[in-house]
């Protein structure tokens, strides 16, 4: 006896596939692939910093970072910015050369270094943090980086799925249409990775009594979505 095959078109992302089951039909679908997104305005602020000395010891190099990293400390915390928000990211001491053709390289020190990363909250408030650690840190103190972001994405994030399922429904009800099938239940949905966020973060300038202040801009948060639905 010979076994007969059946060949069913099946719609994955926009494109035909045929399926070849064995002895029986298999379930058709389509399955595609939906974004979703929302603007956001950051509601708080990331600020790293770094604290640089060069000593002719180690040890003493140490100690003047020590001495003014307690005062650049000071300074966040005398800012509204809680303990529990202000990490160390690293703390290191090496020797530093100075390298020239005629000598080589020459030892010309040692230097120390101390870096921050602080978060803060009141996104409003971080220019004033931000001139407040300068004038603690004066010349050693170095802004690596000012990042606004979102304290808390829950709600964008539930505003971007819904903006993915409402983008799949719609292309999967074009399929359908243009297919002459009728939809039926979704039989499968799959998250992509973790929300990402896109689009013109920040400006930092000066006021005009010279004082800085943090331009927080708009991002866009955005998530796909992979979904397939049964066809009639």
């Amino acid at each position: 006896m010979i076994a007969t095959l059946t060949i069913l078109p099946t719609l994955i992302a926009g494109s035909f596939l045929l399926a070849v089951p064995n002895a029986q039909a298999a379930a058709r679908h389509i399955t595609l692939t939906a974004q979703g997104s929302v603007t956001i305005t950051p509601d708080a602020v990331r600020i790293y910093s770094t604290v640089s000395l060069i000593a002719s010891s180690s040890q003493i190099a140490l100690q003047d970072v020590n001495v003014k990293i307690k005062a650049v400390r000071d300074a966040f915390l005398a800012n509204a910015i809680e303990q529990k928000d202000i990490k160390t990211q690293n703390v290191t001491v090496y020797p530093e050369y100075n390298y020239t053709s005629d000598r080589g390289s020459t030892l010309i020190g040692y230097r120390a270094t101390q870096s921050f990363d602080v978060v803060v909250k009141n996104a409003a408030n971080a220019g004033v943090v931000v001139d407040a650690i300068v004038a603690a840190g004066g010349d050693s103190l170095q802004i690596n980086s000012v990042t606004p972001f979102l304290l808390n994405d829950t709600e964008a994030t539930q505003g971007a799925r819904e903006s993915a399922v409402k983008n799949a429904r719609q292309k999967a009800r074009s399929y359908a249409k243009l297919l002459g099938v009728k939809l039926g239940k979704v039989v499968f949905l799959n998250e992509g990775s973790s929300p990402s966020f896109s689009g013109p973060i920040f400006a930092m300038e000066k006021s005009s009594d010279g004082s800085t202040e943090i331009e927080l801009g708009q991002q866009e948060l955005t998530l796909s979505i992979t979904v397939k639905w049964a066809i009639k």
